[in-house]
């Protein structure tokens, strides 16, 4: 008997979808069809390598387009209309042309504009960015955070955002999860975590922000030894090996669970257990 290559050995994924309903996502009763009506239309995601993303042997514009037959009452000309729309709002110039393009004639940042264009298009209520802006330099970046801002207010969008860059995290947010080795470690709203950081991670992880004004011959903090290897790890705090605060002992001995440690904000660390 043939077996998926993942499964889901416990938890739940839960989604308030437009019917006022919560749904478990990770639930084995949902079919793919009714997954896929919440995949791409009420759920969106704009993937961080566009280019394993896309599809080599259709146009870009045939695969936005099919985005948006599937899940809206669109016909084929309004569909297509829309798409070079999308094309053109996220910054491709001569978007009727680039409609018909195949993704190996655009540049890495085109491509993960198309992607964006193609997330976008169906109005999800969800959208899920894992690193968004990668590929783009810094003025494209910023219009493309200025677009996702625009979209999350006038569709009512809410923004799952996935990144390493604390400078356009800082920017975008309004609550920050941080996670060390698939573990939420801290949660909290984006000013407090800024200005009152609890973790040794989050602690460490900011110290290591460039700053304007360092003199050339200071050095940036760094976090000391290599992230660990999760296979090796049994029954011990992921960041045990490289934290500064860290208590033989304890630290090695568990791992702790994400207590709060006031109304808005939680840690996971013996610290504050």
């Amino acid at each position: 008997m043939n077996q998926e290559p993942g499964q889901i050995k416990s938890g739940s994924i839960l989604y308030h979808g437009n019917d006022g309903q919560v749904t478990d996502l990770a639930s084995l009763s949902l079919n793919d069809k009714k997954l896929r009506d919440v995949r791409g239309k009420e759920i969106s995601m704009i993937f961080q390598e566009p280019m394993t993303s896309l599809s080599p042997v259709d146009t870009i514009g045939n695969q936005i387009q099919e985005s948006i037959l599937l899940h809206t009452d669109l016909d084929k000309k309004a569909s297509k209309e829309l798409a070079i729309e999308m094309l053109t709002k996220v910054g491709i110039p001569l978007a009727e042309k680039r409609f018909d393009s195949y993704p190996h004639r655009l540049s890495g940042g085109m491509r993960q504009r198309v992607m964006i264009a193609m997330a976008l298009s169906c109005s999800p209520r969800l959208l899920i960015a894992d690193e968004p802006t990668t590929a783009l330099d810094v003025t494209v970046r910023a219009q493309i955070l200025q677009l996702l801002s625009e979209f999350k207010s006038s569709q009512q969008m809410s923004i799952l955002y996935i990144s390493h860059d604390l400078g356009v995290v800082a920017d975008i947010a309004d609550n920050i999860a941080v996670m060390y080795l698939s573990r939420v470690i801290e949660i909290t709203s984006k000013e407090k975590l800024f200005s009152e950081p609890k973790h040794p991670y989050t602690c460490l992880l900011i110290e290591s922000i460039s700053k304007i004004g360092l003199s050339e011959d200071q050095r940036l903090s760094t976090i000391e030894g290599n992230v660990p290897i999760p296979l090796n790890l049994k029954h011990e705090c992921g960041f045990f090996s490289r934290c500064p605060k860290r208590v033989e002992g304890l630290c090695n001995k568990a791992i702790p669970e994400l207590n709060k440690i006031s109304d808005d904000h939680k840690v996971s660390c013996f610290l504050y257990n």
